[in-house]
C-alpha cells in the first residue's frame, strides 16, 4: 500500500544551504512538518525531520521504510518547491513551533 500525499507547504528559507522547510500531509489525516530541503554537494535533497541527540548526532523523527515511498515524498516536495520558487506569491511565514517548550 502506498500512502498518498495530499498537501504539501512550503516555507522558503533563502539561506547558503538550507533552502526550504516542507510541511507533508498524508490522506489528509496525517502530517509530518520540519522536512528540510537543503543543497548539498550534489544538488537538492530533502531531509527528513530529525532530534539532536544528547551526544550532539541528530537522529530522524519520521522517516520512509523504503525507496519507493522516499521517492514519492521527494517526487511531491520538489514539485512542490520548484512551484513556490518560480512563483512570484511571497512564501507564507512557517507555523511557530510547537514544540519549543521541549
Amino acid at each position: 500500500m502506498k500512502l498518498t500525499i495530499t498537501d504539501v507547504q512550503i516555507f522558503l528559507a533563502h539561506e547558503e544551504k538550507l533552502k526550504a522547510y516542507a510541511t507533508i500531509t498524508f490522506e489528509d489525516a496525517f502530517i509530518v512538518r520540519d522536512l528540510k530541503i537543503i543543497m548539498g554537494t550534489g544538488g537538492l535533497f530533502v531531509a527528513m525531520p530529525a532530534k539532536k541527540r544528547k551526544d550532539g548526532s541528530f537522529k530522524d523523527i519520521a522517516h520512509p521504510l523504503n525507496q519507493e515511498m522516499r521517492a514519492h515524498i521527494e517526487e511531491m516536495v520538489f514539485a512542490a518547491y520548484h512551484k513556490a520558487t518560480s512563483s512570484d506569491e511571497p512564501s507564507p511565514e512557517p507555523p511557530p513551533d510547537e514544540n519549543s517548550d521541549s
